[in-house]
């Protein structure tokens, strides 16, 4: 599996720790991880401080993670964003839809 989930249960926390690609190869293994709960987790975090590759369904992932979590609602930090990614993730807006770090 390319992503390892961890919930902090004592935060409600999920942590999702993607592999080097975040793309449509890992959109099975995401969505159990953080979509198949039932009750969506109080708080998320992705690192993304493995990923080389990132491409337009993994924006899709972070939306429906976003979704999932309560829309407007939802607290998910992105975390470990190199300076590429970074970029990819402001052109398509998402600096304004998740706290980048």
């Amino acid at each position: 599996m390319s992503i390892t989930a961890h919930h902090d249960s004592e935060t409600d926390c999920l942590t999702l720790q993607l592999g080097e690609r975040f793309d449509f190869s890992v959109h099975r293994d995401f969505h159990e991880a953080c979509l198949g709960a039932v009750r969506p987790a109080r708080s998320y975090v992705v690192d993304l401080g493995e990923v080389a590759r990132m491409d337009s369904s993994a924006l899709g992932m972070l939306l429906l993670l976003r979704e999932h979590a309560g829309g407007d609602r939802a607290e998910i930090r992105i975390v470990n964003v190199d300076s590429a990614l970074r970029g990819t993730l402001r052109v398509a807006g998402f600096d304004r839809l998740f706290a980048l770090h």
